[in-house]
């Protein structure tokens, strides 16, 4: 891993082994741990604590937020905020400005932390998910 970002997060670098913590906060927050990210993607770290993994898409100025996760023993103490944050700020240091994702409806803690971080809702997808739940889509412009 590179030097810290800031606040304690981390970026992994493309090649680098996906830490074991990872895989099992991955299991814990979404059932099934996904593979070490691929060249279109990044993955942010607060070590041992949280994660953020987003696809990058450069020759758009895009990245989508396709997973975040807190320790469960850590939520409520504000680190989402703060790796989504962080996040945000890197990415926008990267030329992307505008960033999207898909939440549950039934996330209300999630929408919370998006709305709170200047996210704007932008669409529905009816009946998404694999049980028949709607995603909401949610917008951030950087700039």
């Amino acid at each position: 891993m590179r030097e810290s970002l800031e606040a304690g997060v981390w970026r992994l670098e493309v090649g680098e082994p996906l830490p074991e913590w990872v895989v099992r906060l991955d299991r814990t927050a979404f059932g099934s741990p996904w593979k070490a990210p691929s060249d279109q993607e990044g993955l942010w770290l607060l070590p041992e604590r949280g994660f953020a993994r987003w696809t990058l898409i450069p020759a758009a100025a895009e990245a989508e937020l396709l997973r975040i996760a807190v320790d469960p023993a850590h939520r409520g103490s504000g680190l989402g905020r703060t790796l989504l944050e962080a996040c945000q700020r890197d990415l926008a240091a990267q030329g992307i400005d505008h960033l999207f994702l898909e939440v549950r409806v039934s996330n209300a803690s999630a929408i919370a932390l998006y709305r709170t971080c200047g996210w704007k809702p932008c669409g529905l997808r009816r009946s998404y998910y694999a049980d028949g739940e709607d995603a909401a889509l949610y917008a951030l412009k950087l700039s």
